[in-house]
């Protein structure tokens, strides 16, 4: 049982180490983006991407990026119904704490 569970531990170590030839840079830079389903539906999705302070263009893109691959994967299709997407004005983003959260629908979703 120790064995298993540390074999566990050592997958799961392994599997969130990426290396940084491997990791996409936006605007020349790295961001932790997260998504998320929203109230349990699988077809709508909340992405978080910091940090903001890096360049806000490079956080558009990367939240934008997160959410198409989710997208493509699951549905087969990029067109995203955003309700706060990346191509709203400045002022309308939802930023906190260094933090840029957008939320979309999947196409084909319900």
């Amino acid at each position: 049982m120790k064995f298993l569970t540390g074999l566990a531990i050592c997958v799961g170590l392994l599997a969130g180490c990426t290396s940084s030839d491997d990791r996409i840079y936006f605007d020349g830079h790295f961001y932790n983006s997260k998504l998320r389903k929203v109230d349990g539906q699988f077809d709508v999705f909340a992405v978080s991407v910091k940090p903001v302070s890096n360049s806000l263009a490079g956080a558009r893109e990367a939240g934008q990026y997160e959410a198409v691959v989710y997208c493509v994967n699951n549905y087969g299709s990029s067109d995203i119904q955003w309700t706060a997407g990346p191509g709203a004005p400045e002022e309308q983003l939802n930023i906190d704490n260094n933090t840029l959260l957008l939320q979309g629908r999947c196409p084909g979703g319900r």
